[in-house]
C-alpha cells in the first residue's frame, strides 16, 4: 500500500491545479485560433512534465509505482485522444468557429478533470469495501469493448445527445452565436446561444469518459494517488493536443479497434485480479506484463492506420460509438 502524506496531496493537487490555471487561464484570456507551431510546444511541454513527474515518483517510492503510473498514463491518454476526437465531431456538428473552440475546451477540460476526481474517490472507496468490484469493473470494461468494437466504424450522434434534445425543446436558443456568449435575450426573454448547446453536449461526454477511465485506470492500479495524478497529467495539455492532432484524427482508422483491445485487456487483468483473491491460483497479470502489452497494441494500431492511409487515401477514422451504429458517411473505413 503507498502512504502518501497529507502534504505530498496538497503539492501535487497544487502543482496539477497551478499547470491548468496556467494553461486555460492563458487560453480564456487571450481568445485566438491556435497554430501548429504553438499547439506542438504545449504539448512537448505538458508530455515533458507528465514524464518528469513519473520519474520523479518513480525515484521516490520504487519502480514498481512508478510503472503503475506510467501505465495508466497511457491508458489514460489514449482514452483522452478518443475524447478529443468527439470533441471534434461536436465542433463540426455544430460549427462552432475557431475562435471560441478554445472556450469550449477549457470548460471540457476542466468538467473532465473535476468528474474523474469525484469518480477516483467513489471507486476507490467501493474497491476498498467491496472485493467484488474488481469484478463488476472488470465485467463493465469488457462489454464496453464489445460494443465500442462492434460499433467501431460510427461516430457518436451528438445531435440525439438526451441533454442537448431536452435543451432545445424547453429552451429559447438563438441561430448565432453571440459574440461567444453562452445565455444572451431575445425581445426581452432569456435565451440560450448555440455555445451553451455546445458545452451541454462536451459535459455529457466528459461524464461518459469518466465512466469508462476509471475503471480502466484502476486495472493498472488501486492507488488513489496513482489514478489521480495518471487521469490529471493525461488531461493537461489536452487543448494544445487538440489542435495539434485534429487533422490527423482521420488517419489514425484503428484506433477505436486499438482502445476496444486495452479496455478488454483490462477488463480480462481485472477479473483475473478478483479471481486471484478467492483462490491464489488464479494467475494475475502484472504491471509490467500490462505497460507492455498497451504499448505494443498502441504501436501496432497506430502503424497500421498510417499504412492502411497511405494505401488508401479515402480511409477515414471514426470515434466509434457504445449505442447502435448509425449508416455513417460513404467511403472505406478502417
Amino acid at each position: 500500500m503507498l502512504e502518501v502524506s497529507a502534504l505530498r496531496w496538497m503539492l501535487t493537487i497544487g502543482l496539477i491545479l497551478g499547470l491548468l490555471a496556467l494553461d486555460l487561464g492563458l487560453a480564456a484570456a487571450r481568445p485566438h485560433v491556435v497554430k501548429f507551431r504553438e499547439a506542438a510546444i504545449s504539448s512537448i511541454l505538458y508530455i515533458a512534465v507528465a514524464i518528469v513527474f513519473g520519474l520523479v515518483f518513480a525515484m521516490q517510492v520504487g519502480w514498481d509505482y512508478g510503472a503503475e503510473y506510467f501505465a495508466g498514463y497511457i491508458v489514460e491518454k489514449s482514452l483522452s485522444i478518443d475524447n478529443l476526437f468527439v470533441f471534434v465531431i461536436i465542433m463540426s456538428t455544430f460549427a462552432v468557429p475557431e475562435k471560441y473552440q478554445q472556450k469550449v475546451l477549457i470548460f471540457g477540460i476542466a468538467l473532465a478533470l473535476v468528474m474523474r476526481a469525484i469518480f477516483i474517490a467513489l471507486g476507490a472507496a467501493l474497491l476498498q469495501l467491496f472485493s467484488f468490484m474488481f469484478l463488476i469493473f472488470g465485467l463493465i470494461l469488457i462489454v464496453t469493448a464489445v460494443q465500442l468494437y462492434r460499433h467501431r466504424n460510427a461516430d457518436p450522434d451528438v445531435q440525439d445527445n438526451v441533454l442537448v434534445r431536452v435543451a432545445r425543446r424547453t429552451l429559447t436558443v438563438t441561430k448565432d452565436y453571440e459574440g461567444g456568449r453562452m445565455f444572451t435575450r431575445i425581445a426581452g426573454r432569456r435565451a440560450v446561444t448555440p455555445l451553451f448547446i455546445v458545452l451541454l453536449a462536451i459535459g455529457s461526454t466528459d461524464l461518459l469518459f469518466a465512466l469508462d477511465s476509471i475503471p480502466a485506470i484502476f486495472g493498472i492500479t488501486a492507488e488513489p494517488y496513482i489514478v489521480f495524478t495518471a487521469n490529471a497529467f493525461a488531461l493537461l495539455g489536452l487543448r494544445a493536443l487538440y489542435f495539434l492532432v485534429k487533422g490527423l484524427l482521420d488517419r489514425l482508422v484503428y484506433l477505436s479497434t486499438g482502445l476496444a483491445l486495452i479496455l478488454a485487456f483490462i477488463g480480462v487483468k481485472l477479473v483475473l485480479h478478483w479471481g486471484h483473491g478467492l483462490d491464489g491460483r488464479v494467475p494475475e497479470i502484472s504491471t509490467n506484463t500490462s505497460l507492455i502489452v498497451i504499448a505494443v497494441i498502441l504501436t501496432v494500431t497506430t502503424t497500421a492506420s498510417l499504412i492502411k492511409v497511405r494505401r488508401d487515401p479515402t480511409a477515414r477514422a471514426h470515434a466509434g460509438s457504445l449505442t447502435a451504429e448509425k449508416p455513417s458517411n460513404p467511403g472505406p473505413t478502417g
